[in-house]
């Protein structure tokens, strides 16, 4: 049943009392590494700032950040839009090159596989092609799907979802329904027995209780760590990042005794993990391009918070909009009109200095299975990249609304290879700034995923950018 969140917060014990970011630091200096991050879609830079992002894994890019010492960087795998085969087979791959990269320039390295807040990805599938290919066969999972940006809470075990100021059982919630990721069980244990088949049992799993994480601290929870068995599971409970600073200053510590981790997490984690210091929310003065032309975002997402933004930004954002009808997208004699005229629409809009909304149809189209629903949305993205990509105007930003969506526009139509992440517009949508390889060279780039943010959220940033043309 849905729990009131100031209620269930406020039962809790306080949180540990001394600012441990300090302590983090100061292990990260103490046995440097790279932490790379594999994305599975690209929203997962939602908490980090002035760190490169790359839309491949080869070998010489990886080589290229290890010889920088980059403390930190993303692989852009977009993998939860794949098959799980070809998702294995990705995975696979880019640690491969992770490994031979080490090798080569003599550079340690930490693997955290970044995925959904809302436990929709390629779990374990990912995870164990990740700990073959690397030899960590006996490393400990680090399950932290704490996200507090979205309103996402692991407590007593269950992860919570925010709806209002009520928390939801994640299984309770239409995450849970997904036609290619869904699951059942809201109790991590579970729900780690559940996607392993059985393979893992619950009762197996290991939990940093929010209670020993408060009241403990971290050389207490560093102990309880050090003393996992070689390829246990962990699930980390948290409701505030101070809880993350425990248990990440814990985590280290066993690991400089001896411990190896693998990580899946959501964002919160990657930016405790780095040491990285918060920062104030990102103004549109200053990553507006210089471009007199107006602003374009282009929506894919169809889950029910993004259609009730685009709704309220369709009504009330002063925009001008096109609808992409999806079936035309995927029917071979009606694709090449529909992306025409929707170009037409787009550069006309462009040119005169108007923001311009590019939508698919709101009607949902699945397959009989996962991969053909997989197939479904990718030819959709498809659609979208083409006509950003044939697009003739250079906008003043571009916003790309949900994970495949921003994925695609970012590596086919932008043809992006490096972005920097600026930083965050909302709490939980960053902001990169594309390379000088890409069609817009340093182009202010808007990551918003699917299920973040208020229903006004998207109309708030695009009018952020309206005030500043206006000045």
């Amino acid at each position: 049943m849905p729990i009131k969140l100031q209620e269930i917060l406020n039962s809790l014990p306080s949180i540990w009392p001394e600012n441990l970011l300090p302590a983090i630091q100061h292990e990260i200096a103490q046995n440097p590494t790279s932490v790379v991050v594999l994305d599975d879609d690209p929203t997962g830079t939602q908490t980090v700032h002035d760190i490169p992002v790359l839309t491949n894994w080869n070998l010489q890019a990886i080589i290229d950040e290890f010889e920088r010492r980059t403390p930190l960087f993303y692989l852009l795998t977009n993998s939860r839009s794949l098959p799980t085969i070809r998702a294995v087979d990705l995975a696979l791959e880019a640690g491969a090159n992770i490994r031979e990269a080490s090798r080569k320039t003599n550079q340690a390295f930490d693997i955290i596989s970044r995925s959904d807040s809302t436990l929709r990805g390629h779990f374990p599938a990912e995870v164990d092609a990740l700990a073959e290919v690397l030899g960590m066969e006996q490393a400990v999972y680090v399950i932290v799907p704490f996200f507090q940006e979205g309103g996402r809470y692991t407590i007593n075990d269950i992860h919570y979802v925010r709806d209002g100021q009520q928390l939801i059982p994640a299984a309770n919630t239409d995450f849970a329904k997904d036609v290619v990721f869904g699951y059942s069980n809201s109790d991590l244990k579970c729900w780690v027995e559940e996607k392993t088949g059985g393979r893992i049992s619950g009762s197996s799993v290991q939990a940093l209780s929010i209670e020993d994480i408060r009241q403990k601290g971290p050389d207490y929870i560093a102990e309880i760590i050090a003393g996992f068995k070689p390829g246990s599971v962990c699930v980390v409970n948290a409701a505030d990042y101070r809880d993350l600073e425990v248990a990440t200053l814990s985590l280290l510590q066993a690991q400089r005794k001896g411990q190896r981790f693998l990580f899946r997490t959501a964002a919160s984690f990657v930016r405790v993990r780095a040491g990285m210091t918060d920062r104030p929310l990102l103004t549109a003065d200053k990553i507006s391009d210089s471009a007199h032309a107006g602003g374009l975002v282009v929506v894919g997402s169809h889950v029910p918070k993004s259609s009730q933004q685009l709704d309220h930004l369709l009504k009330h954002g002063n925009v001008q909009s096109i609808e992409v009808s999806v079936d035309k997208i995927l029917s071979p004699d009606d694709i090449d009109r529909e992306i025409r005229i929707s170009v037409e629409f787009v550069d006309h809009c462009l040119s005169q200095g108007q923001d311009v909304v590019v939508y698919t149809s709101r009607k949902l189209k699945t397959g009989r299975d996962h991969e053909r629903s997989l197939s479904i949305s990718s030819r959709i993205s498809q659609g979208l990249v083409k006509i950003v990509r044939s697009a003739s105007i250079r906008p003043r930003y571009i916003l790309a609304k949900g994970g495949i969506t921003s994925s695609d526009i970012a590596t086919q139509a932008l043809g992006i290879v490096r972005a920097k992440v600026l930083g965050q517009i909302l709490p939980g949508v960053p902001v990169w700034q594309s390379g000088p390889e890409s069609r817009f060279p340093g182009i202010p780039y808007i990551v918003f995923p699917g299920n973040v943010g208020s229903t006004d959220a998207i109309s708030k940033v695009i009018q952020r950018f309206k005030e500043t043309m206006s000045q």
